[in-house]
């Protein structure tokens, strides 16, 4: 490790905005999504990464940014509470990983085996990738993402979408070395050359944009029926935590569990998804594109995030690039999502496999299917204010499965028994 301590201020400086770089894609095409703010998102995501390298006391070479797993519940949740409820639901699902983080502390990391082992967690990642699904065809066709209305026309907005999604493919499977962590970056590139050429470009909005303005942050509200909606979700987001710290100590040869301890990865995860909700940004998660960056250029010195962290907050100030990035058309993001959404729900696929879950057992078969009838057919129970719904429901009803069903001790998590 000394070697990397001692680098060259500028290599570190140009390491951390190349780290940016490859995160960038996925990290605004979240809030442009949800109608959030790009610039505000920018600004969490540095927040957040500075806040976990804090806590975690700069040992973890991981960049935090928008979390994929919260599109539909704050979508869902966006119409019927409005903006500052989410927010609120926001900066709780970060106490809910502080509160695990204080469990793992207690008990030791086993704890979440037994809480939440693969047979809950991989069905609510299947339901959260496919319940997004018609999302990401409705945007890809030129429709506003709940199909409401006609955007671009069809015809457009077709020869917009297949060939961002091609691109993002292609990159994805044939690119080489950095080039291969940016597939959806390329996505964007030509999708956007393609908008212009077609004229379903806005560029008033940059136009008008100042240089330099303070990023649209937004003050949380706190509501029952939104909270209730957005900390379920969080489970699935602290399951894919451990993943990504298990991941970065195989890249890296540490053993991130054990130090700084999950405890420390789980309690800076959620301060980072917290702020973020009190500024107006959306939930923070560690960035497994960034992971297999620090692999590729064997880069393991944590300062580097650092130094993406702080340019992520510089380009949060800069108004025109905020436009710019608001002025990208429906059907670019519409194409690259049909990957994306795609994905989430394969790595909830990969994780029952991986872990060998018997689904001929009863018990197993019984979670995985009514989680995900639940999760994707969007089940509503309750009434008012105290109503769950889609993937906050499944999430819980998984959970409470798990632990009232008989025969749940089978199952012990290798990765964490390994480490301990």
């Amino acid at each position: 490790m000394s070697q990397h301590m001692e680098e060259p201020l500028g290599r570190q400086v140009l390491a951390g905005a190349q780290m940016l770089f490859v995160a960038f894609g996925a990290l605004v095409l979240m809030p442009l999504i949800t109608g959030m703010d790009p610039n505000v998102a920018l600004f969490t995501a540095g927040i957040g990464t500075l806040l976990f390298q804090l806590v975690t006391k700069r040992q973890v070479p991981v960049f935090l940014a928008s979390s994929f797993a919260f599109i539909a519940p704050i979508i869902a949740a966006k119409g019927d509470f409005g903006l500052p409820a989410v927010l609120g639901g926001v900066v709780a699902a970060g106490v809910v990983y502080i509160i695990l983080g204080f469990a793992v502390h207690l008990k030791g990391p086993s704890f979440i085996d037994r809480l939440l082992p693969p047979v809950v967690i991989a069905p609510v990642i299947i339901s959260i990738g496919l319940a997004l699904s018609p999302v990401a065809v409705n945007m890809a066709m030129g429709k506003a993402g709940d199909g409401s209305a006609q955007l671009v026309p069809y015809e457009t907005a077709m020869l917009i979408s297949m060939p961002a999604l091609l691109t993002t493919l292609l990159v994805a499977v044939l690119g080489r070395g950095l080039f291969r962590l940016v597939p959806i970056l390329a996505g964007v590139a030509v999708g956007y050359v393609l908008s212009f050429v077609f004229g379903v470009v806005d560029t008033t909005g940059i136009a008008s944009a100042p240089w330099l303005a303070v990023p649209n942050f937004v003050a949380p509200e706190f509501h029952w029926g939104a909270i209730l909606f957005m900390v379920p979700v969080a489970l699935a987001p602290a399951i894919e935590h451990i993943g990504g710290v298990v991941a970065i100590g195989g890249v890296t040869g540490n053993n991130f569990i054990k130090k700084p301890g999950l405890h420390r990865t789980l309690l800076g995860d959620g301060l980072a998804t917290s702020a973020a909700g009190l500024f107006g940004g959306p939930p923070n998660t560690t960035y497994a594109e960034v992971t297999g960056a620090v692999m590729l250029t064997k880069n393991y010195n944590p300062k580097i995030m650092t130094w993406a962290a702080v340019f992520a907050i510089v380009l949060a100030f800069i108004g025109k690039f905020g436009a710019g990035l608001l002025s990208i058309p429906v059907p670019v993001m519409g194409g690259i999502l049909c990957l994306l959404f795609g994905s989430i729900a394969v790595v909830g696929l990969s994780t029952l496999i991986r872990h060998q879950v018997d689904l001929s057992e009863a018990r197993n078969l019984i979670i995985v299917s009514v989680t995900l009838v639940f999760g994707i057919g969007g089940m509503a129970i309750g009434y008012g204010e105290f109503s769950l719904s889609g993937i906050s429901l499944c999430a819980i009803v998984a959970l409470i499965l798990n632990l009232v069903l008989p025969g749940g001790e089978g199952w012990k998590n290798k990765q964490l028994e390994e480490n301990n």
